[in-house]
C-alpha cells in the first residue's frame, strides 16, 4: 500500500471513530463493539485498499503504551493484596483454558497435531488488555473486581505468548519439554521485571532532570516502548517489562511531577490511549478481508472451518467459568476450614467468596488485538494455520460483540454496583482532608505576621483557619455531605461563568488583547477544573 494512500485509510478510520463512538452512545452500546462492526462493516466497502497488518509492528506500536497507562494508574497497594487472585487469572486461567482448547480441538479435528492444537489454544486464550480496559472503564464494578481483571489484563498477555511459543516450536519441531517450558517462563517473567524495574528508575531521574513540561510528557510516552523493546532484545517477557516500568513510573509521578506536567500529561495519555484503542478494534475489523481472502472467502471458511471454531468459541467461554468457579469453590472450602469470618476479611487481605463476582468474573474475557497479532505470526507451514486464523478472529467478534454488550447489564442483574469499600486501616476523605488543611494551617500561621506579630496576611489567615475548621467539623463523617458540597460549588461555578462571560465581552468589545484573555481564561479554566472535582 502506497504511504499515501495508507495515511487517507487513518484518517478514514478517524473519522469513521468519532461516528461510531457518538452512535455507540446515542444506541448504549459498548464502543468497543461499535467500533469492531464499523471496522468489519469496512473492510467490505468497495473500493478500500486492502488491509494486510503486520502482527509484529501492531504488537509493537499498541500494546506498549496501552499496558503503560494502564501500569501507571495501578494502584500497587490493591496490587500486591490481591496478587495471588491476580496469578489465579493471569497464569492460571491462561494455562487451563490453553489445555482445554487444545484437547477439544484434537476430538473435533483428530488429524491436527496435539502441538497445533496447543498454540490455537494459547492464541484465544488470554483476555485483551485493551479490550478489556475499553470495556470495563464504562461498567460500575466494586474495587476488588476491577483490581483483579485489571492486573489480569496486564499480565496475562506474557502467559499467552509464553504458551504460544513453546507450542509453535513444538508444532514446527516435533519436540516439547514441560519443565523446561516451565523454567523458561519463570526466566522471562523475572527478567522481565527486572528490565522494567532498570527501564522505570532510569526513566524516573531523567523525568527529574528535565525541566520543560513537554519534554517531560514526550519523554513518559517514550518510556513505554523503551522498555517493550528492549525487554524483546534481552530476550525477556517485554509486556511485563512494560508493566512494570509503568508502575515504577506510577509510584513515583507525584514527586516527579510538577501539577502543570500532571494536568497537560494526563490529557495527554487520555486522547492517545483513546485514539489507540479504537485505532485497534477499527484494524481488527478491517482485517477481516485479508483473513477471508486467505481462506479463499468468508463462505467457504464458515463451511470448513465453522464446527471447530463453534467448538472453540464454546470452550473458551465456558472454560473460563470452570476455572473461576473453580477457584472460587476451593476458597469456600478453604474459608470455611479456617472458620473465617467475613468481617475480618479486608484486614487480613483474604477476599471473600462471592459468587456474583465470580460470574462477572468469568464473563469478563474479552480478546483482542494480542490474539489476532499473534495468530497473523504464524508461518505459512503451520499445520492448521486457516483454523488458528479463522478461530481467534472469531473468537475476537464473538467475545467482545456478546460478552463486551452485555457485561453491563449483567453487572446490573446481579446488583454488584460500585459501592463503598474503605478498609479500615485507611483514612476516610473527611479525615485525609482535614489532616491536609491542619498542615497547610500550620504552614502558612508563621508566615502571615511580621517580626512585630502584626498580620500582614489576614485573608490568607482567615481563609486557611475556615477550611481548617470546617474540615474537623466533618472529620467523623464517611464523606462530606453531598448537598452542602454542591450548593457551596453551583456559587463558585456560578461566579467563573459570569467572569468568563465578561472576559469575553471585553475581548469582543476590542477591550482587552489576546494575550491577556488567554492568561486570563487559563486562569478560570484551572478554577472551573477544581470546582467540578470537588463538587464530585
Amino acid at each position: 500500500m502506497h504511504a499515501a494512500t495508507a495515511f487517507n485509510l487513518v484518517l478514514v478510520s478517524l473519522i469513521a471513530i468519532i461516528a461510531l463512538e457518538v452512535l455507540a452512545r446515542r444506541l448504549n452500546l459498548p464502543p468497543a463493539a461499535a467500533l469492531l462492526v464499523g471496522g468489519v462493516a469496512m473492510a467490505f466497502v468497495p473500493g478500500l485498499p486492502h488491509i494486510e497488518l503486520d502482527p509484529e509492528l501492531v504488537l509493537v506500536v499498541f500494546l506498549p503504551p496501552l499496558l503503560m497507562y494502564g501500569a501507571y494508574f495501578f494502584v500497587w497497594d490493591d496490587f500486591k493484596r490481591n496478587l495471588s487472585g491476580i496469578l489465579l487469572l493471569a497464569i492460571g486461567a491462561v494455562a487451563f483454558t490453553t489445555f482445554v482448547v487444545g484437547v477439544a480441538v484434537h476430538l473435533v479435528v483428530p488429524q491436527l497435531p496435539w502441538a497445533a492444537c496447543f498454540a490455537l489454544g494459547a492464541v484465544v486464550s488470554p483476555p485483551d488488555a485493551v479490550a478489556a480496559k475499553a470495556v470495563l472503564e464504562r461498567v460500575a464494578l466494586p474495587r476488588r473486581l476491577m483490581v483483579l481483571l485489571e492486573g489480569e489484563s496486564l499480565l496475562n498477555d506474557a502467559a499467552g505468548l509464553v504458551l504460544f511459543r513453546f507450542a509453535l516450536v513444538a508444532a514446527m519441531s516435533g519436540v516439547f519439554s514441560a519443565p523446561r517450558a516451565v523454567a523458561s517462563f519463570a526466566g522471562l517473567a523475572i527478567g522481565g521485571i527486572v528490565v522494567g524495574v532498570v527501564a522505570g528508575f532510569i526513566a524516573v531521574k531523567l523525568l527529574r532532570a528535565l525541566q520543560d513540561d513537554y519534554l517531560v510528557i514526550t519523554t513518559s510516552m517514550l518510556t513505554s516502548w523503551v522498555s517493550y523493546i528492549a525487554g524483546e532484545e534481552l530476550g525477556v517477557s517485554s509486556v511485563i517489562a512494560t508493566v512494570t516500568c509503568g508502575m515504577v513510573v506510577g509510584w513515583h509521578q507525584h514527586e516527579v511531577f510538577t501539577a502543570a506536567q500532571r494536568m497537560r500529561g494526563t490529557a495527554f495519555w487520555q486522547v492517545v490511549v483513546f485514539v489507540l484503542e479504537a485505532l485497534v478494534f477499527v484494524l481488527i475489523g478491517l482485517s477481516l478481508r485479508g483473513i477471508a481472502v486467505r481462506l479463499g472467502g468468508v463462505g467457504d471458511a464458515f463451511a470448513l472451518l465453522g464446527p471447530a471454531t463453534a467448538a472453540v468459541i464454546a470452550v473458551v467461554i465456558l472454560s473460563r467459568f470452570v476455572w473461576v468457579f473453580g477457584v472460587e469453590a476451593v476458597k469456600w472450602f478453604a474459608w470455611n476450614v479456617a472458620g473465617r469470618k467475613r468481617a475480618n476479611a479486608d484486614e487480613a487481605g483474604v477476599a471473600v467468596p462471592d459468587w456474583r463476582a465470580a460470574t462477572v468474573v468469568s464473563w469478563a474475557g474479552m480478546r483482542g488485538v494480542v490474539t489476532l497479532a499473534v495468530a497473523l505470526s504464524l508461518p505459512e507451514t503451520m499445520p492448521g494455520r486457516d483454523l488458528i486464523l479463522f478461530a481467534g478472529f472469531a473468537v475476537i467478534l464473538v467475545t467482545v460483540l456478546l460478552q463486551g454488550a452485555t457485561i453491563g447489564p449483567l453487572i446490573a442483574l446481579l446488583s454488584l454496583a460500585r459501592g463503598h469499600e474503605r478498609s479500615s486501616r485507611h483514612l476516610s476523605e473527611p479525615q485525609a482532608w482535614a489532616r491536609m488543611e491542619t498542615a497547610q494551617l500550620a504552614a502558612i500561621r508563621p508566615l502571615v505576621h511580621d517580626a512585630s506579630g502584626n498580620v500582614i496576611h489576614p485573608r490568607l489567615l482567615e481563609q486557611y483557619t475556615y477550611r481548617a475548621e470546617l474540615t474537623r467539623r466533618f472529620e467523623d463523617m464517611e464523606e462530606f455531605p453531598t448537598d452542602a458540597r454542591h450548593a457551596h460549588y453551583d456559587v463558585v461555578l456560578a461566579a467563573i461563568a459570569a467572569g468568563r462571560a465578561e472576559l469575553l465581552r471585553m475581548h469582543r468589545a476590542g477591550e482587552i488583547h489576546d494575550e491577556l484573555l488567554h492568561s486570563l481564561e487559563h486562569d478560570l479554566d484551572l478554577q472551573e477544573i477544581i470546582a467540578l472535582h470537588s463538587r464530585g
